[in-house]
C-alpha cells in the first residue's frame, strides 16, 4: 500500500482525525492539479498506458513540472514535441531521461518494459523521418517491437518490393509519406496487416502542407487502411501498439 496512505489510515484508526479529513486527504494525494494543467494521473487504471506530455505551446518550466509531478506519482512519462531544452532540463531532474531528437520525444521512467509482436513503420523517404520516428518512439514506449524502413516511396518502388518480407511479418503497418501519400495504398494492396497511413506535411506548394497527402490516403480504394491527422506520428504509434498487442501470432 502507498506509505501516505498507511499513515493517513493509521491517523483515522488512532481518531488523530476523522473519516472527512482522511477522505480529503486520500483524493489530495491523486490530484494532479497544478493550477495551468490537471494531470490524469489514474489514466493508466482505466486505459492500461498513461497519460502522453505534449509539449508544443508549454513553457519549458511547465512541461517540467507535469514531468515532475507525474514521477512523484510513480508514473512512467513520454513526451511528444519536446525541445532539446527541456531535455537537458529534465536530464538534470532525472538521471533516466531518455531523449530522442530527431523525432522531439523524451522519457523517464521506463526500464524495464517487456515489448512484444512487431510494428512496421515505413517512411516513403528522409524528410518523412522525423514524424516517423515520433510513430515508432511511441509504439515502442507503449510496448512493441518496432522496426523501421526508410525510403520505399512509390518513386522507386523497387524498393518497397526488396523490403516486403519484413514489412509482412508485422501485426501491424504504419505508412508514413508527404507528397501525395500513395505509400499507404501500395502497401495495403500487398499485405494482409492493418495499414496506418500517416500522412506528412512534406511536399512542394501544391500539397497544401500535407492536405493532399490526407486526402489521397483518405480516398485510398485499397481496403484495410485506416488514416491519422497530418504529421500525428504520435496517433498512428500509440494505434499501431493497440493493434500489435491485440493480435497475437497466428490469430
Amino acid at each position: 500500500m502507498n506509505a501516505a496512505i498507511s499513515e493517513i489510515l493509521e491517523a483515522l484508526k488512532r481518531d488523530v482525525i476523522g473519516v472527512g479529513e482522511a477522505e480529503e486527504r486520500i483524493t489530495a494525494l491523486y490530484s494532479g492539479d497544478l493550477g495551468f494543467a490537471d494531470i490524469d494521473l489514474r489514466r493508466e487504471e482505466r486505459t492500461a498506458y498513461p497519460e502522453v506530455v505534449y509539449c508544443a505551446g508549454k513553457t519549458a518550466e511547465q512541461s517540467l513540472s507535469i514531468m515532475k509531478k507525474m514521477r512523484e506519482h510513480g508514473v512512467t512519462v513520454f513526451a511528444t514535441r519536446a525541445s532539446k531544452e527541456l531535455a537537458d532540463r529534465a536530464a538534470a531532474e532525472f538521471d533516466d531521461t531518455d531523449y530522442h531528437e530527431p523525432s522531439r520525444t523524451l522519457s523517464i521512467g521506463v526500464a524495464g518494459v517487456e515489448r512484444e509482436g512487431l510494428v512496421v513503420v515505413a517512411a516513403a523517404g528522409t524528410s518523412d523521418l522525423g514524424v516517423a520516428w515520433e510513430a515508432a518512439r511511441t509504439a515502442e514506449f507503449f510496448g512493441s517491437n518496432v522496426r523501421m524502413i526508410n525510403d520505399i516511396g512509390v518513386a522507386g518502388i523497387h524498393r518497397l518490393f526488396n523490403r516486403l518480407d519484413e514489412i509482412r511479418a508485422a501485426r501491424a503497418i504504419i505508412a508514413c509519406a508527404g507528397m501525395e501519400g500513395a505509400l499507404a495504398g501500395v502497401i495495403a494492396g500487398l499485405v494482409s496487416s492493418p495499414v496506418i497511413a500517416l500522412p506528412t506535411s512534406v511536399g512542394y506548394g501544391a500539397s497544401f502542407g500535407g492536405l493532399s497527402a490526407l486526402l489521397g490516403m483518405l480516398t485510398s480504394c485499397a481496403p484495410g487502411v485506416s488514416v491519422v491527422n497530418i504529421d500525428n506520428g504520435f496517433g498512428a504509434g500509440y494505434q499501431a501498439n493497440l493493434i500489435n498487442r491485440l493480435r497475437k501470432t497466428g490469430a
